[in-house]
């Protein structure tokens, strides 16, 4: 589904992704973690077209991305949840999923979006601002989802959410893939989280990916070394 091979990703001088070699598979949920200022978000924000890779190629399926602008890519089968949700806090849910829409060519909401998250649905009238921060992050994903993706990536999407909440969250992710057959990419800090909604969990260490394991053979002691300060 995607492809990065000898992928760099600078900020003029400073290279904060070097030779990268990463992969998703179609219907695969990868969740890529590391500590702060490791490059996780960088990263994400560079495949979907925010910052332009230095060096090597991205792929989505067959399709070449380098240098293509965000709004190509969306429309190329790429969704984003950013890190804080950034929604439209003075437009009702409504409005907000609609936005989502702008690459595609339908006009309203999908019944199906609104079956994954009801409470968007009850809530469809009132303005953004007024969601809980559980609701805001199912309205960015609905947002998202509106765009219709072939490859969702949410970037720190437990960020400012109740605990009792993030379990909800994982159980959603893995049915929105299996629902809408699509790929996913999260990137996260919260190891728990990780472990239960990742197919795969990849480590990122100063740019570079320094452990790659699927789900049923993760070492967690491994990995929580490696999210320690």
């Amino acid at each position: 589904m995607l492809t990065l091979d000898n992928y760099s990703v600078a900020y003029g001088e400073s290279e904060v992704i070097s030779d990268l070699n990463f992969h998703v598979k179609p219907k695969e949920i990868v969740v890529v973690v590391g500590r702060n200022g490791m490059g996780k978000t960088t990263l994400l924000k560079s495949i979907v077209g925010v910052i332009n890779n230095k060096d090597g190629s991205i792929k989505l399926k067959d399709k070449e991305l380098h240098n293509l602008p965000s709004y190509q890519r969306v429309a190329a089968g790429i969704g984003f949840v950013p890190q804080g949700r950034m929604i439209f806090s003075t437009m009702t849910v409504k409005e907000n999923i609609e936005t989502g829409l702008s690459s595609t060519k339908k006009n309203q909401v999908s019944d199906e979006i609104y079956s994954l998250f009801p409470v968007l649905f009850d809530m469809r009238k009132r303005r953004g601002g007024n969601l809980s921060g559980g609701q805001q992050q199912q309205l960015a994903i609905a947002r998202a989802l509106a765009s219709d993706p072939e490859l969702l990536i949410l970037d720190e999407p437990t960020e400012g959410i109740q605990p009792s909440i993030i379990k909800d969250l994982a159980k959603t992710l893995r049915i929105i893939r299996d629902q809408l057959n699509l790929s996913i990419i999260v990137s996260e800090q919260v190891l728990s989280f990780a472990l239960a909604v990742a197919d795969r969990v990849v480590v990122l260490e100063k740019g570079k990916v320094v452990l790659d394991q699927t789900i049923d053979l993760v070492d967690e002691k491994q990995i929580a070394k490696y999210l320690s300060v």
